[in-house]
C-alpha cells in the first residue's frame, strides 16, 4: 500500500474489496461499469488536464507556503467585519471537531438534539440583543440577510399597499456598500425600486413599502432612528435595521424602536475573517410574519413520552412546498458558525460580553481623544466602535502600511477606523505612535506609560469622563439572562457542555450518512487543518490584493481546478451557498439576455423533478416558470419539453436541469434536450448537486450546459457542518464570462459584470481552501476514481437490497448513477410509511437516507465513495432486516418496533416494558450494533404540536403549556 496516497485514504473500498463488489454486481471490472452507466456520447475521452496528486504532507507543506504569502496586518477596515477572539475551547471542541462539523442538516430531530439546542441558543441570543420576537437559525451573510429582509416586508405588504403597487424601497446611504450592491442585485428582477438618500429628509409617499437603515451607520455614527421608524409605521412603510451585534450591548434595540426586521452579522462572536467567510448572518422579525421568514427556524415541541424535543419548525424547507411561490430560496443556515457564535454568548455570558462590548467602547473613546488631542479632527458626533478622521490618505496610507495597519479610505480626506476585541494595548500604543508621526504634538507614547493606558481601559471612571452614546439611543433593557449563558463561563464546564451535546448528534464520525442529492463523504483532516491557521484566518476581505497573495494564488489556481473540471471557461467563487449559485447562475443568463436586446426572454422551463430550489431561484431572478412533464421511466419528457420549448420560443431565456437526473440516472438524451433549448434561443442551467457521479467521466460543458453551479459543501468536499457553510460556485461558458459577478470595494468579475451575489468578494473564501485541498491531493486521477467507486457503491448497494426493495428508476443497462431511489410506498399496506423506516434506522445506528424526495414515500440513497465495503454491508444489513420486520407488522398493530422507534436508553432501562417484542430486537437487533451504540435522545418528536406551539427561544417547555 502507498502510504502516500490520499487517493487511497480519500476512496472506502480497497482493491480486494472493489473486486468483490463488481462481481456481486456482475461487472467484470470497473470501466464495465461505468460503460454501462454513463452514456458514450457524452464521455469525456481524455483524462483532466490537472496536475498529479500531492500527497498529504506535500499539500500541507505547499499550504503553509502558500499561507505565508498573505501578510496580515491589524485591520482597522470594518465594514461590517472585525478581527475577532476565537475561544480555544470553541476552536478546539467545535471548529476542528468532526462530531460537529461533518453532522448533516437536522431533519431527524432525533439524532440532533445537541446541535439543535446550540442553534436554540444563538436564537435565543440574537431575540435578546435585537429586541424582537422570533430568530432564524442563521443566513449566509449580512448583505443576502439584508435582501431577504427587503423580500420579506415586500411579501407582508399591507392589502391596500399590494393593491396600490406600492414596489418603493428606500436604502438609507448609511448602509453598507456591499449591501446596497445586493439589493440592487435582488430588487431588479422582482420589480422593487430602490431609492438610496439620507434618512433625515426622506418623504413618507404611498409609493414606499419599506426602508433598511443602518445601525450606527456604514462610517460610524449612531443616529436616533426612533422617529424615523414611527412615522415610518404610521405610513405602513415597514422598516428593517441591519445592526452590529455588539453595539447592541450598549445601543437601544431595533425591537424597541418598532422595527419590524433586524439583521447583521453574528462574525465578530468567536468567527475568523478568513477573506470574507463563512459566517452566519442573523434574520430576526416579528411572530406576525412567522409564515415568511426565510431560512430555518428551531423550534421546541415534545416528544412520544411528552419529553422536551427540538427541531427544525414550520416546514422552513419552504422551496420544496411552494416551489415557485417560495419567497426565498435559502433553505440554508450557516449552523457550524452559528454553533461557534452562539457557543461564544455562552462561554462568555451575560457579564462577559458586557465587558467586551465596553472594553471596545472604550479603547474606541481612548484613540477619540488622543486623536482630538493631536490636533486631528474626528467627526462621528456619537459612536460605538468606529471614529471617522479628516485626514489625507495620501499622508496617511504609506505610514500606516509601514507600521502594517489598514484603515478604511473613505476619500482622499477621509478615513474610517474600526476597533474591536481584539485591539490590544499594544495595537494602542502603535496606533499612537503611527499618528503621532503625522503631528508634531504629541510626542509618541513612551512604552512606560502603558500602565497608564491599562487603568484607562479597565476602570469605570474613564467611561465617565465623555459619553458619546446618548441616553435617548442607549440600551436600558436586559439581554442574555436565560441561564445557559449564566452557568458555563469556566473552560471545564464549557468543555464538558459541548461534549454533552456532541454526544447527542450523529455525524460522519459515527457512521454512513447515506443522504441521496446531499453527498456526504469523507472531510479529511488535512483538508481541514489550514483553516485554524491565523495566517489564512485573521485576513479582511476587503484587504489591498497584494495583502492576500496566498488567497489570491489559492482561488484562482480553484477557479482553473474547476473550468477544468466542468469543461467551462470560467468561474466566480461568490456565491456562498448552492441555492446563491442557482440564482447567481439565472441572474448571468438574464444579463446575457439583455445585453443582445432580448430583455423579454423570461420563461424558465424546469422538469417536475428539479429540487425546489430551482423555481423559487427562477422566480427570484424575474422568470416565469413553465414545469416539465416526467416520462414514466423517470426521465425528462423529451416530447413535452420540445413543445414547451417551440411554444415559448420567443421569450425562452432558460432550462434548469439537475445531471445525473434527480431520479439518479444519466439520462441518454440530454445533448438532444440541450439543443432544442439553444435552438429556440435559451440557455441552459445545470444544477451541480449531482456532480458527484460526473467529475472526469463527463462534465456540463459536453451535455451542452451553458452555466453549473457547484455544491462545494457536497462533491468537493467541504463539511456540511449540521446544515452549513455551504459554497455554491458558478462556473460559465465563455458568451457567459464577462456577466460573472462584482463586489463594490473589490474589484472582481467579468467586464459586464452583474452585482453583488455573496457580501464579500470571494464569498466563503476560507471554506474554498477545504475544496482546494481536496482537488490538489487527489490530482486528475483521484478524482476519476472517486467518481467511479461512488458509481461502483450505489450499484452495489443497489445489487444487495435486489428482492427486499424495488429501485424506483435506473439507467437504460439497469445501473444505477452514483445515487437511488427505493420505493417504500407499498409497505402501508402493513401500515408502515417512510419516515418510520427512517426512525428505525437510527436504532442500528444510521441516519437515514433522503426521505420522500424526489418521490412521495421514497428514500434516496447515496453511499458516496469514502464508505468502505464492510460499511457498507452494516447499512445494507440494517435495510434488510428493517426490511423482515415490515414483512411481520400489521396495519392493526401500531405497536411495533417501526412505530415505537426510535429507542431510547431511558425506554431500555425502564423498571417497565410494554412492548411486545424484547429490549434487545428494539436496541440490538444486529450484532454489530453493541460494539458501537448510539443513542438517541429522545422519541420520536411531535412536529405538529410545535408548529401550533411555536417557540424559537430557550424558555422552558412548561411556560407554555
Amino acid at each position: 500500500m502507498n502510504t502516500n496516497s490520499f487517493q487511497l485514504r480519500h476512496i472506502g473500498p480497497n482493491q480486494k474489496e472493489q473486486e468483490k463488489m463488481l462481481q456481486a454486481i456482475k461487472a467484470d471490472s470497473l470501466e464495465q461499469l461505468i460503460n454501462e452507466t454513463v452514456p458514450d456520447n457524452i464521455r469525456l475521452k481524455d483524462d483532466l488536464d490537472l496536475a498529479p496528486a500531492m500527497s498529504e504532507y506535500e499539500y500541507l507543506a505547499h499550504i503553509k507556503e502558500l499561507s505565508e504569502k498573505n501578510k496580515v496586518f491589524k485591520s482597522y477596515i470594518g465594514l461590517g467585519y472585525h478581527e475577532a477572539i476565537v475561544p480555544s475551547v470553541i476552536q478546539r471542541n467545535i471548529l476542528e471537531n468532526p462530531g460537529w462539523y461533518t453532522a448533516y442538516t437536522p431533519y431527524q430531530a432525533e439524532i440532533a438534539q445537541g446541535r439543535l439546542e446550540a442553534l436554540l441558543n444563538y436564537q435565543t441570543m440574537v431575540c435578546d440583543l435585537t429586541g424582537m420576537e422570533l430568530a432564524n437559525a442563521s443566513l449566509l451573510d449580512e448583505s443576502t440577510a439584508a435582501a431577504e429582509a427587503m423580500a420579506l416586508l415586500f411579501d407582508v405588504r399591507e392589502r391596500a399597499k399590494k393593491k396600490a403597487g406600492a414596489n418603493k424601497f428606500f436604502v438609507s446611504e448609511e448602509i453598507l456598500p456591499q449591501t446596497l450592491s445586493l439589493l440592487q442585485t435582488r430588487s431588479t428582477p422582482i420589480g422593487i425600486e430602490l431609492v438610496v438618500g439620507n434618512h433625515e429628509d426622506f418623504t413618507f409617499d404611498d409609493d414606499f413599502f419599506g426602508a433598511i437603515l443602518q445601525y450606527p451607520g456604514k462610517l460610524g455614527q449612531i443616529f436616533d432612528y426612533e422617529e424615523f421608524v414611527a412615522k415610518a409605521n404610521d405610513n405602513d412603510i415597514k422598516v428593517a435595521v441591519a445592526a452590529d451585534i455588539l453595539s447592541l450591548v450598549k445601543l437601544k434595540a431595533p425591537g424597541e424602536f418598532g422595527a419590524s426586521v433586524v439583521v447583521g452579522t453574528t462574525q465578530r462572536f468567536g468567527i475568523p475573517l478568513g477573506y470574507g467567510g463563512p459566517h452566519a448572518a442573523f434574520f430576526a422579525t416579528k411572530e406576525a410574519y412567522k409564515r415568511s421568514i426565510p431560512g430555518r427556524i428551531i423550534g421546541v415541541t415534545k416528544d412520544m413520552n411528552g419529553k422536551r424535543a427540538l427541531r427544525m419548525a414550520l416546514q422552513t424547507r419552504e422551496q420544496h412546498i411552494k416551489r415557485e411561490r417560495a419567497t426565498s430560496n435559502i433553505c440554508t443556515a450557516q449552523v457550524l458558525l452559528a454553533v461557534m457564535a452562539g457557543m461564544y454568548a455562552v462561554y462568555h455570558g451575560k457579564d462577559g460580553i458586557q465587558y467586551i462590548a465596553d472594553t471596545v467602547h472604550n479603547k474606541t473613546k481612548l484613540v477619540a481623544d488622543y486623536l482630538e488631542k493631536a490636533g486631528f479632527k474626528q467627526l462621528n458626533t456619537s459612536y460605538f466602535d468606529t471614529l471617522l478622521i479628516e485626514i489625507e490618505e495620501a499622508r496617511l496610507k504609506p505610514v500606516a502600511e509601514s507600521f502594517k495597519v489598514n484603515f478604511n479610505y473613505v476619500s482622499d480626506n477621509l478615513v474610517s477606523l474600526s476597533l474591536n476585541e481584539a485591539t490590544t494595548e499594544k495595537d494602542l500604543m502603535n496606533l499612537f505612535t503611527l499618528f503621532g508621526q503625522l503631528k508634531k504634538r504629541p510626542n509618541p507614547v513612551k512604552e512606560e506609560n502603558y500602565d497608564s493606558f491599562s487603568r484607562i481601559l479597565t476602570q469605570e471612571p474613564f467611561h465617565s469622563d465623555f459619553d458619546v452614546i446618548a441616553d435617548n439611543v442607549a440600551r436600558k433593557t436586559s439581554f442574555l439572562d436565560n441561564e445557559i449563558f449564566n452557568t458555563y463561563q469556566s473552560e471545564t464546564d464549557m468543555m464538558r457542555y459541548i461534549k454533552k451535546l456532541e454526544r447527542k448528534d450523529l455525524a460522519l464520525n459515527h457512521s454512513m450518512i447515506s443522504l441521496g442529492s446531499c453527498t456526504m463523504k469523507l472531510n479529511a483532516a488535512s483538508e481541514m487543518l489550514p483553516l485554524s491557521n491565523p495566517q489564512w484566518g485573521n485576513i479582511h476581505p476587503f484587504v489591498p490584493l497584494y495583502q492576500a497573495r496566498g488567497y489570491q494564488e489559492v482561488l484562482k489556481k480553484l477557479e482553473h481546478q474547476l473550468n477544468i473540471i466542468t469543461g467551462f471557461a470560467g468561474t466566480s467563487l461568490q456565491p456562498n451557498s448552492g441555492a446563491q449559485g442557482e440564482f447567481a447562475g439565472l441572474m448571468t443568463i438574464r444579463a446575457y439576455h439583455q445585453s443582445r436586446g432580448d430583455s423579454h426572454r423570461n420563461i424558465c422551463i424546469i422538469p417536475a423533478s428539479a429540487h425546489g430550489t430551482n423555481p423559487a431561484s427562477a422566480v427570484m431572478a424575474g422568470m416565469k416558470v413553465i414545469v416539465t412533464k416526467t416520462a414514466e421511466n423517470g426521465n425528462i419528457d423529451v416530447d413535452d419539453l420540445r413543445e414547451k420549448a417551440e411554444k415559448h420560443s420567443d421569450n425562452l431565456a432558460a432550462l434548469m436541469v439537475t445531471y445525473p437526473s434527480t431520479h439518479g440516472v444519466f439520462e441518454s438524451e440530454i445533448q438532444e434536450i440541450t439543443k432544442i433549448i439553444h435552438d429556440h434561443g435559451g440557455q441552459v442551467y445545470m444544477d451541480g448537486a449531482n456532480m458527484n457521479a460526473q467529475v472526469g467521466l463527463t462534465n456540463p460543458a459536453t451535455i451542452g450546459a451553458d452555466v453549473c453551479h457547484l455544491n462545494l459543501h457536497k462533491t468537493f468536499a467541504i463539511p456540511h457542518g449540521g446544515g452549513g457553510p455551504g459554497v455554491g460556485p458558478i462556473c460559465v461558458a465563455p458568451q457567459l464570462v464577462p456577466f460573472l459577478p462584482t463586489n463594490p470595494i473589490i474589484e472582481t468579475g467579468g467586464e459586464k459584470s452583474i452585482t453583488a451575489i455573496s457580501a464579500a468578494p470571494w464569498g466563503s473564501a476560507l471554506a474554498c481552501l477545504i475544496s482546494y485541498g481536496y482537488i490538489t491531493m487527489l490530482g486528475f486521477r483521484g478524482l476519476t476514481n472517486s467518481t467511479k467507486n461512488a458509481i461502483l457503491n450505489a450499484n452495489y448497494i443497489k445489487e444487495r437490497l435486489d428482492g427486499h426493495y424495488d429501485t424506483l428508476y435506473t439507467g437504460e443497462k439497469g445501473r444505477a448513477a452514483h445515487e437511488m431511489i427505493i420505493d417504500c410506498r407499498d409497505f402501508k399496506q402493513n401500515g408502515i410509511e417512510v419516515v418510520d423506516i427512517a426512525k428505525r434506522l437510527m436504532d442500528y445506528g444510521f441516519h437515514a437516507p433522503t426521505v420522500s424526495f424526489p418521490v412521495n414515500g421514497t428514500m434516496m440513497i447515496e453511499p458516496t465513495e469514502s464508505e468502505s465495503l464492510a460499511e457498507l454491508d452494516r447499512f445494507c444489513d440494517a435495510m434488510i432486516a428493517i426490511r423482515e420486520e415490515i414483512k411481520n407488522v400489521t396495519k392493526e398493530d401500531a405497536n411495533n418496533t417501526l412505530k415505537n422507534a426510535p429507542h431510547t436508553q431511558e425506554m431500555l432501562t425502564s423498571d417497565e416494558w410494554d412492548f411486545p417484542y424484547s429490549r434487545k430486537q428494539a436496541a440490538f437487533p444486529l450484532e454489530y450494533i453493541a460494539d458501537n451504540k448510539f443513542w438517541p435522545t429522545v422519541r420520536r418528536v411531535d412536529d405538529a404540536y410545535g408548529d401550533r406551539n411555536l417557540i424559537c427561544s430557550c424558555n422552558p417547555i412548561e411556560d407554555y403549556m
